[in-house]
């Protein structure tokens, strides 16, 4: 079966879940992936940049669903049957799928969390902003 990598946005209710062992839902999820709209929004051809133009989108949905921004962001890349990934004829979205079935904690590859609430600064990383902690200069 072909496979589609998702990214899910999750709530502390959907964490909950996963942790006891159940999966998220119920379906339809409304995710983010790489799709034809979302390659024809740009000149972008790059299958990472796509991917990544998709999580980017997942994670400013996730803003809206913390709470009081007390929660850091959390998305769950899964890849999934292609089959189950719904494509909206309107989507809100270029990235915008649907997911027709509830996701199980086996279909997930990945946890992207953030490390502060809502930060989307520099790490730290040689070349940004912040504290080079490679101990080498800034270019």
């Amino acid at each position: 079966m072909p496979l589609a990598r998702i990214y899910l946005p999750l709530t502390s209710a959907d964490l909950a879940d996963l942790a006891e062992g159940r999966p998220v839902g119920p379906a339809p999820l409304a995710a983010h992936a790489v799709t034809p709209l979302l390659g024809r929004t740009g000149l972008v051809v790059d299958e990472e940049e796509l991917e990544h133009a998709a999580w980017l989108a997942a994670t400013r949905e996730a803003s809206g669903l913390t709470q009081g921004g007390a929660v850091r962001r959390v998305i769950a890349a899964a890849d999934v049957d292609v089959a189950l990934v719904l494509h909206p004829t309107e989507p809100d979205v270029p990235s915008r799928v649907h997911v027709a079935a509830p996701l199980e904690r086996r279909r997930i590859v990945s946890f992207h969390i953030d490390e502060e609430a809502g930060d989307t600064g520099p790490a730290g990383l040689p070349g940004s902003a912040g504290p080079d902690l490679a101990g080498g200069r800034d270019p």
